[in-house]
């Protein structure tokens, strides 16, 4: 089982806070795994640090989520920036916030459910069954 974190980043117009891989075609929240003998909350600011440049404090969780096609347990927060500007980095070639409703057509699939049910206001726990960037055509890469 993989346990990742990600997070959802707001502008102050709600817009989020998108970047695109460099290793895939597509637009994603900044996250990844976390690593052993690290707290979800934390690989959540440790990724938006290495993908985007942008130092975090988590606000709340936003959501949990179970992959039951991978047994990957997927934890989203909802995050501030508190320091730097969003960047590319070695993972990212592009970063951008964009409104909900106009999310580049290439947004991982999952993550879009994700950043709608960032906006509710209680947590959301569920298994997400769709097709995950692992699941797109030519990837090889894992969610």
């Amino acid at each position: 089982m993989i346990v990742g974190a990600f997070t959802v980043i707001f502008d102050r117009d709600r817009q989020v806070l998108l970047c695109h891989r460099r290793d895939f075609d597509v637009w994603n929240l900044p996250g990844g795994g976390v690593e052993d003998n690290e707290a979800p909350w934390d690989a959540a600011v440790r990724e938006a640090r290495e993908e985007v440049g942008v130092d975090i404090e988590v606000i709340r969780l936003t959501g949990l989520y179970w992959k039951p096609k991978s047994s990957d347990l997927v934890f989203n927060f909802e995050g501030r920036i508190i320091g730097g500007v969003p960047a590319t980095s070695d993972e990212a070639d592009q970063v951008g916030y964009f409104p909900i409703n106009a999310l580049p057509p290439n947004t991982a699939p999952l993550q879009v459910e994700r950043i709608r049910d960032a906006l509710q206001a209680n947590v959301v726990f569920r298994a997400q069954t769709g097709p995950g960037i692992s699941d797109l055509p030519g990837s090889t890469v894992r969610e």
